[in-house]
């Protein structure tokens, strides 16, 4: 039977009612209360008083639409429908008061709730003492949205939304609980079906290529304990090391390990080898594996390939109890456009620019955020403080951040819009980094940032008050090209090169910096570390030595991606475990073994850490020897003997009583060489330690191992 339907009552049963709780649920008329409801497929329906006294709803629509009269005029009620020969016993959702408060709202308005994730996704509670799940999300230009899942058959007319405030749509939906799948259904503006969407807060995913948000109780997630208080700081030790944790090790032939497995031999291993931090590739949800997690489309969610979100905790909490920092890489600078995801949220460019000339990365054909809108730069940085939050990070790396900073980042000529000033400088992109930082510092004192910036960009880890972006580090990447260009040359020619390891220094303290050695230089057909190296089998280990001994004494904190630290032979492939096996050859274990003591001696010295960002605490002693390849510095602490001595000779060529001179008078010791026979090296050197030559001036008289550094302190 179809009556005579409103206007409104086909809204509702078509899925584009901006608010059904108007035509829906319980409505005084006169001296009694209608309820009208939505049950798709039921064949009749009761309302069930808060007696347990019944009243038949009269079927007004084929479509599942029934009315009638509460018993006793009461609010609070029961709907029992009947689907076949089953009745089912339900709370209608549409008798519910809102989610929302209108102090949210104000606060979600102006775009300053720190804790965007507390109110939008779905968050199991209880309302009215009845349990279900609270569902909120942002769809301002949607003329409907509903929620479908494991609750409602995926039937998207079962639990349509209410829009509130500037588009922020929600519902509760008594029985929902935690563990169940779930999507948003969206129309569109001008009535059209979108695909339906994941939720951009949701707490977990599906694993691909399944892409259903999952419901999560986020408030019971056992918080890790936190990391050594100072870990981050500038005068601390800070050696990196770079995991993608999918393929760092595998088991059962080729299966990842779980984030339980991980928590088991992971952060043993990187305790083990002295690092001070360990860093994640992006954990956030994402669709495809080869984009190694920089192509998110869940940034609430650890991904599930791994496990759920209380065994990520697990692990984070596994990396605490060791005495490790935890880093994470951070995505916010461009998302995929799978169906299921942010682009097109609500039939229009919500999150990313309606303009392909701004909203479209060339170079990895992803969307770019628009972060000149208010609801999106709160999103981003709700979802960074999130992650120190809820999971006790320690601090992010933020990738391509040169990307976000100018407007024709990689675009050819006439491909890109300019700024209000005519300019390339993306101003809203460098408005919401400098709001990301100071709130992320602000929140988390002891957090740090790390900026991946390959740009000569100024003042990026300054602080916002005087005029810079406001991150903690950021990674060194000239130093990186540099020194690896200058390290694959044969040592014949890099005198050549000389000038290759001494420009860094000329800006090595204009930012707080990270020497990176990281995923990328190991991937896309530039070889691994140690397949950049030239010579023989002999000489390319030696320079691998050579090399690694000159990043420690190097200034800057340290990060080495996983593999680099044995000397992994290939690429990196994010399908296949690292190659283990290459430890049972003394060559790579040499190199681990190298690896352990210089991350020893690096936390160890304080002149090797304490002023790693301060010009103090560097002085060159030896440049101008370009004949032949040989280096020499002293890093200082800030004691007045806390000194370090380092000198590194990147030829083939054993130079015998080479002098170099000295602060201080007596005995220097030899605390590492990189040619030593426990590292693979020929054991040349110094006998482990050296006293000054008589004179006026303080002066040692060395034996220089070839193709390796050395390391030498005064005798207190």
């Amino acid at each position: 039977m179809t009556a005579q339907l409103t206007d409104e009552a086909y809204a509702v049963l078509e899925g584009r009612h901006g608010d059904p709780f108007h035509y829906l649920g319980p409505h005084p008329e006169n001296d009694r209360v209608v309820v009208r409801a939505l049950l798709p497929d039921a064949s009749a329906v009761e309302a069930i008083g808060e007696h347990g006294e019944a009243a038949a709803l009269e079927r007004l629509h084929n479509g599942g639409l029934f009315v009638g009269t509460l018993p006793n005029g009461s609010h609070r009620y029961r709907l029992r429908a009947r689907f076949g020969d089953a009745a089912v016993d339900l709370e209608d959702p549409y008798r519910f008061p809102p989610i929302l408060t209108d102090f949210d709202l104000y606060l979600l308005g102006e775009g300053t709730d720190q804790r965007l994730y507390d109110k939008l996704g779905a968050h199991p509670t209880v309302l009215e003492g009845v349990a279900g799940v609270a569902f909120v999300v942002l769809a301002p230009n949607a003329r409907g949205v509903s929620v479908v899942g494991d609750f409602n058959f995926w039937n998207p007319r079962r639990h349509q939304m209410r829009v509130r405030g500037n588009g922020y749509w929600e519902l509760f939906i008594p029985g929902a609980s935690a563990g169940d799948h779930y999507k948003y259904n969206i129309v569109g503006p001008h009535g059209e079906q979108l695909p339906q969407k994941s939720d951009p807060l949701a707490f977990a995913a599906e694993l691909r290529p399944k892409t259903a948000s999952i419901v999560i109780d986020a408030t019971t997630l056992p918080h890790p304990r936190p990391a050594p208080a100072n870990i981050n700081a500038l005068s601390a030790p800070m050696s990196i090391y770079e995991v993608h944790l999918g393929s760092w090790r595998r088991k059962d032939g080729d299966q990842w390990l779980t984030y339980r497995d991980l928590a088991e031999q992971l952060p043993a291993y990187v305790r083990d080898m002295g690092f001070t931090h360990v860093e994640f590739l992006p954990v956030s949800e994402h669709p495809f594996d080869g984009s190694w997690g920089y192509q998110p489309t869940g940034l609430f969610a650890p991904t599930s390939r791994f496990g759920t979100p209380e065994d990520f905790c697990a692990l984070i909490d596994a990396c605490h109890a060791q005495g490790l920092g935890v880093l994470l890489d951070w995505v916010p600078g461009h998302f995929p456009d799978d169906p299921h995801g942010l682009g097109n949220f609500d039939g229009t460019a919500l999150y990313e620019h309606a303009n392909p000339m701004q909203g479209r990365h060339l170079d990895w054909g992803t969307l770019i955020y628009n972060y000149g809108r208010t609801e999106v730069v709160n999103f981003l940085v709700s979802n960074a403080l999130f992650w120190l939050e809820r999971y006790g990070i320690d601090g992010l790396r933020v990738d391509a951040v040169a990307s976000m900073l100018y407007l024709d980042y990689s675009r050819p000529a006439g491909g890109w819009i300019p700024n209000k000033f005519g300019g390339r400088e993306n101003i809203e992109a460098i408005d919401f980094l400098r709001r990301f930082n100071a709130e992320v510092y602000a929140k988390f004192p002891n957090a740090t940032t790390a900026a991946e910036e390959s740009t000569a960009w100024p003042q990026v880890s300054r602080p916002v008050e005087f005029g810079g972006l406001g991150f903690g580090y950021k990674w060194n990447m000239g130093w990186m090209h540099d020194t690896l260009n200058y390290i694959n040359k044969d040592p014949i020619h890099r005198k050549y090169h000389h000038g290759q390891i001494l420009f860094g220094l000329h800006y090595a303290f204009s930012e707080n910096f990270i020497l990176p050695l990281s995923h990328d230089e190991v991937v896309h057909g530039k070889r691994s570390i140690l397949g950049r190296m030239p010579g023989d089998e002999w000489q390319r280990f030696a320079n691998l030595r050579a090399y690694y001994a000159f990043m420690f004494g190097h200034p800057g904190k340290k990060l080495m991606f996983m593999g680099c630290e044995f000397g992994q032979e290939r690429e990196w492939n994010h399908d296949r475990s690292l190659d283990w096996h290459l430890l049972d050859s003394p060559k790579y274990a040499g190199v681990q073994a190298l690896i352990r003591d210089l991350n020893k001696l690096y936390r160890d010295l304080p002149a090797l850490h304490q002023l790693d960002c301060d010009p103090f605490g560097f002085e060159w002693i030896i440049t101008e020897d370009a004949g032949r390849n040989v280096f020499a510095w002293m890093r200082k602490g800030n004691d007045t003997r806390a000194r370090c001595l380092v000198i590194s000779n990147f030829s083939p060529n054993v130079y015998q009583d080479y002098r170099v001179r000295v602060p201080f008078p007596g005995r220097w010791r030899e605390v590492l060489n990189s040619d030593a026979g426990i590292y693979g090296g020929s054991n040349v050197g110094n006998g482990g330690e050296v006293h000054t030559l008589d004179g006026l001036v303080p002066e040692l008289s060395l034996t220089i191992p070839p193709l390796a550094a050395i390391f030498l302190t005064p005798e207190d």
